[in-house]
């Protein structure tokens, strides 16, 4: 039998990969793994992303991630340190306690507490 071990979703860029890649890395902490002509992986902990430059805003418009993370209060305040434009960290009316983004490309970024 198949085991899966991880999902890998590609993230449209915007018009630029290095504009975007410095977004990741620096507003959100992520590490570049691998980068060509066109895109990158970034990772951060065991959270990887493919970037794609793209400039098609109905790809990112209608894209939302949700990421789960071991210690969502710090999560939020490291990225308030780094001046991130996000929502507020709420009790969603479905129950989940999560703060989202908004990232540069279009793209949604959810971000959720999880049992560490």
């Amino acid at each position: 039998m198949t085991t899966f071990h991880s999902v890998m979703p590609l993230i449209p860029t915007g018009n630029s990969l290095e504009e975007a890649i410095v977004f990741y890395t620096e507003m959100l902490g992520f590490k570049v793994a691998r980068q060509w002509d066109g895109g990158a992986v970034i990772q951060r902990d065991s959270v990887s992303f493919l970037l794609q430059v793209s400039n098609n805003r109905e790809w990112a418009d209608n894209s939302s991630f949700s990421i789960g993370v071991a210690d969502l209060d710090a999560l939020h305040a490291e990225y308030q340190h780094r001046g991130v434009a996000m929502g507020r960290l709420e009790v969603k009316f479905w129950g989940r306690r999560e703060f989202h983004m908004i990232v540069p490309s279009g793209v949604c970024l959810q971000f959720y507490g999880i049992a560490g």
